[in-house]
């Protein structure tokens, strides 16, 4: 029987540093968010609005764009977005967020 197969995310949480993930056989991850630049830049708010894809097989950050596979986690992958992405995606937050402040 392929236990790994079976194991599914129970719940996460975030923290400055790291993203803890609970799995439903009793393991606790701790990933450091420098593994995943979105996560990292992101607010806790961001961070915090997470959903379960698959029933568990992954995690996804619909304000963050961002998905993280349970497999991925389990054999210590970081992110594979290259500099140049994450350096278009901050741009393009910093103008939503500076066309925000000018509509308010």
């Amino acid at each position: 029987m392929d236990t790994l197969a079976k194991t599914k995310v129970d719940h996460i949480i975030t923290t400055e540093t790291n993203l803890i993930v609970s799995l439903d056989d009793g393991r606790v991850l701790f990933v450091p968010l420098d593994w995943y630049p979105r996560l990292k830049h992101g607010t806790p708010a961001e961070r915090n609005h997470w959903e379960l894809i698959g029933e568990g097989e992954g995690i996804h950050w619909p304000d963050l764009d961002e998905d993280i596979s349970l497999n991925g986690l389990l054999a210590g992958r970081r992110s594979a977005e290259s500099k140049q992405s994450i350096k278009r995606w901050l741009s393009q937050r910093a103008q939503l967020k500076q066309q925000s402040v000018l509509a308010n």
